[in-house]
C-alpha cells in the first residue's frame, strides 16, 4: 500500500539536521539525489535540500523500497520514510550529517528528472551562459543557495535593526515622473496617457523627502530600483538598496546609524566586529592617494602627486613631457612599487599595456639604483639630477623600487593609477583576485565638491544632485566659484568598493535657488522639472538628510562570491539579456498601437 506522503506523512527534518542524537528516531525527508551507489544489495544515495545531505540506504529487507530505489537516478525529487542508525566507524567528517544513514523503509518518487545539462555539483565548470539558461537548476547548488539563504538573513537582519532604531518602512512607487541628473531611466510607455512615458525609479530619492516633509521622520526600505547603464561585475540594471532618511539630524547621526548596522550585519553572518567608528578621508586627499572615492585601504602603494614639484623645477627639470602636462592644466602622479616586491622587466612591461587598456598613452617607468640614480629608463637620459632627487625623497624611494607615473588631464590620471593601483596588488598577491581575504576596511569619504564641470558643454553639473546642501563656508562661492563648493555628501566604502552613498538635502529655498542658478536652471525650469518637491519644501520641511546602501553589493562581499550575479536569484547578464526567459523580447504590433510607440530599427553599421 502507498504511504501517503505528504498529505499524511510529513516532513520530520531537513537533510542538514539529523546527528548521533537523532538514533534511533523514525524520520521523514524530502529532497532531491544528490548521488546514487549501487552495492550489490544495497542502495545508497545522498538526498539533498537547501539545508544539507543525508545518507539513505536502501537494502533487501524493505522489498518494495529497494525495488523502487534501483529506479532512482541524480535529480529525482522524491520522498523517504526510515530510522536513524550509527554510520559506525565510516563518519563521514565532510556532512554535517555524517555520523548517521536513514535506513529507509519506505519511498515515493515526486518526480523523475531527465539527465540535467550539468551536474549539480559544488565546484564545476560549465560556461556561465549555460548556467544562466537553466537557472532553477544552477540555484540547486549549494554555494549559490548559501548566498541567498545569507541575504535572505541580511533583509531579516535590517529590518530588525531599524525597526529597533525607529525607523518606519514605507513604500515609494516604482513608477514616476522622469526628472533630469543621475542615471539613464528604463522607460515605461502610458497606455491610458498617449505619448506620455514613466519613468522607473532609479532610487526613491524624491519621495523619501517628501516623507520628511511628511513628518515621519525616519524612513527605510529594502527596496527595487532600475538604471539602464552599462553593467559590470559588481552593476545589474534591476538592483537593491537599503535605502535611509531621517529628519533632524547632521552627518554624524547618520554616519552613526549605519554603522550600527553594518556592525550587526558583519557580526551577526560572520561573527566579526567591526570596529566603530569608521575611519573618515577627505575626498581630495582619497583623488590624491588612491586616484578614486572609494579605496581599497587593505594594502599602500598609495600615489604621490608631483604636480606643484614638476612645475617648480620647470623646464630645467629636463621632463619635457611632464612640464607641458602641468602647463596645460593636467597633473602628475607616481607610484613605488618596492624592492621586496620586484617585478621582472617583462612584468613591468605588461603594466604598460593594462595602463593602454584603461586609456593612458603610455607608462613611464624608472629603476632606482645605487646613490638614487634610475636606470631602465628613457627618462633618465634628460632629468635633471635635482628634480630626480627631489622625486625620490618625494616618493620616499629606495634601491631597487621600480617608480611609475602618469601624467595629462587629471582625470584620466586619476584613473589610471587608481586601476593600475589595484591591478598591481593583485599581481603581488597583497589582495586576493576576489573576496576580503580576511580583512574589512572601511572608511567614509566625505566633503566632495557639489559641482563637477561637463567639458562637453562648459557648464556645471551636480555632482551627486540638485539637492545637497552645501557647506555653509561655501555658499558665497556658488555664483562665483562653483567648482570651489564642497558639500555633505557621503559615501561609505569597503575594499575598494561604494557600498552606500547619501547627503544631507538642502532645505532652504533660498540656498536652493542658488544652487539651479549655479547649474544654470532658471525658476520655470526648476518648477517644471522639480515642482511637486520644491512646493513642499515651502511647507515647513525639515532639516533632513540620508542614504541608500547597496544590498547586492553587500551580499557579494559577505559572501566572497566571485560575481554580484551570484548574489541575484535571476540575474542579466553583461549585455541585460535573461539567457533563461529570453528577455527582453518582442512584442507584437497590437500592442504597440495600444501604447502609441512605432519601433526605429536601429541606424546601419
Amino acid at each position: 500500500m502507498a504511504v501517503p506522503f505528504i498529505s499524511e506523512v510529513k516532513r520530520t527534518h531537513t537533510c542538514g539536521q539529523l546527528t548521533a542524537t537523532n538514533i534511533g528516531e523514525e524520520v521523514v525527508l524530502f529532497g532531491w539525489v544528490h548521488n546514487r551507489r549501487d552495492h550489490g544489495g544495497a542502495v545508497f544515495i545522498d538526498l539533498r535540500d537547501r539545508d544539507g545531505l543525508t545518507q539513505v540506504v536502501f537494502e533487501p529487507d524493505h522489498a518494495e523500497a529497494h525495488g523502487l530505489a534501483g529506479s532512482l537516478r541524480l535529480e529525482f525529487c522524491i520522498g523517504v520514510r526510515g530510522k536513524v542508525v550509527s554510520r559506525g566507524k565510516n563518519v563521514n567528517p565532510k556532512m554535517k550529517t555524517g555520523e548517521i544513514e536513514v535506513k529507509a523503509s519506505d519511498l515515493t518518487i515526486f518526480n523523475r528528472s531527465e539527465p540535467t545539462p550539468f551536474p549539480i555539483e559544488d565546484a564545476i565548470d560549465t560556461s556561465e551562459e549555460k548556467r544562466l539558461a537553466h537557472r532553477y537548476l544552477d540555484l540547486r547548488r549549494s554555494p549559490l543557495q548559501k548566498s541567498l539563504m545569507t541575504r535572505s538573513k541580511m533583509n531579516a537582519l535590517t529590518r530588525a535593526y531599524m525597526v529597533e532604531k525607529g525607523f518606519l518602512e514605507l513604500e515609494t512607487p516604482f513608477m514616476g515622473k522622469y526628472t533630469p541628473g543621475g542615471a539613464r531611466n528604463f522607460l515605461v510607455p502610458s497606455r491610458m496617457n498617449a505619448g506620455k512615458f514613466y519613468a522607473l525609479a532609479e532610487s526613491p530619492q524624491l519621495y523619501k523627502q517628501l516623507f520628511m516633509v511628511a513628518g515621519f521622520d525616519r524612513y527605510f526600505q529594502i527596496v527595487k530600483c532600475f538604471r539602464d547603464e552599462d553593467l559590470r561585475v559588481d552593476r545589474q540594471p534591476e538592483f537593491t538598496q537599503i535605502d535611509v532618511e531621517m529628519s533632524f539630524v547632521n552627518q554624524d547621526d547618520i554616519f552613526t546609524t549605519i554603522e550600527g548596522l553594518l556592525k550587526k550585519l558583519w557580526g551577526e553572518v560572520l561573527g566579526i566586529d567591526v570596529p566603530t567608528p569608521f575611519m573618515r578621508m577627505d575626498f581630495y586627499e582619497s583623488m590624491a592617494k588612491y586616484g578614486n572615492d572609494k579605496p581599497d585601504l587593505r594594502f599602500g602603494l598609495e600615489h604621490t602627486v608631483l604636480t606643484d614639484l614638476i612645475r617648480e623645477h620647470g623646464e630645467a627639470g629636463g621632463v619635457p613631457m611632464m612640464f607641458e602636462a602641468v602647463q596645460n592644466k593636467g597633473i602628475v602622479k607616481a607610484m613605488v612599487i618596492p624592492a621586496d616586491k620586484a617585478m621582472s622587466r617583462a612584468e613591468s612591461d605588461k603594466l604598460e599595456e593594462f595602463a593602454k587598456q584603461a586609456g593612458a598613452k603610455g607608462l613611464a617607468r624608472a629603476k632606482v639604483g645605487e646613490g638614487g640614480e634610475w636606470t631602465q629608463s628613457p627618462l633618465s637620459k634628460t632629468i635633471s639630477p635635482a628634480l630626480r632627487a627631489a622625486i625620490n625623497q618625494a616618493v620616499g624611494a629606495k634601491t631597487g623600487d621600480l617608480l611609475l607615473f602618469q601624467f595629462g588631464k587629471e582625470a584620466l590620471v586619476h584613473t589610471v593609477m587608481a586601476n593600475l593601483r589595484v591591478h598591481v596588488a593583485k599581481k603581488l598577491g597583497l589582495i586576493p583576485e576576489y573576496g576580503s581575504g580576511g580583512q574589512w576596511k572601511f572608511l567614509w569619504v566625505v566633503n566632495p565638491p557639489l559641482f563637477e564641470h561637463d567639458e562637453e558643454t562648459n557648464t556645471w553639473v551636480a555632482a551627486h544632485h540638485a539637492f545637497t546642501r552645501p557647506h555653509d563656508e561655501d555658499v558665497p562661492y556658488l555664483l562665483t566659484d562653483p567648482g570651489r563648493v564642497k558639500c555633505h555628501r557621503y559615501d561609505v566604502v569597503l575594499n575598494g568598493f561604494e557600498i552606500g552613498g547619501g547627503s544631507i538635502r538642502l532645505h532652504d529655498p533660498k540656498v536652493q535657488a542658488e544652487v539651479f542658478k549655479a547649474l544654470g536652471i532658471g525658476d520655470e525650469e526648476a518648477q517644471a522639472k522639480f515642482g511637486f518637491l520644491l512646493d513642499a519644501l515651502k511647507f515647513g520641511a525639515p532639516p533632513h538628510g540620508g542614504i541608500a546602501l547597496g544590498m547586492d553589493r553587500l551580499a557579494f562581499l559577505l559572501t566572497g562570491t566571485e560575481s554580484l550575479r551570484d548574489v541575484i536569484p535571476f540575474p542579466k547578464t553583461k549585455t541585460g539579456t535573461d539567457l533563461m526567459t529570453g528577455a527582453p523580447g518582442d512584442v507584437d504590433d497590437r500592442q504597440l498601437r495600444e501604447l502609441h510607440v512605432r519601433p526605429v530599427p536601429p541606424p546601419q553599421k
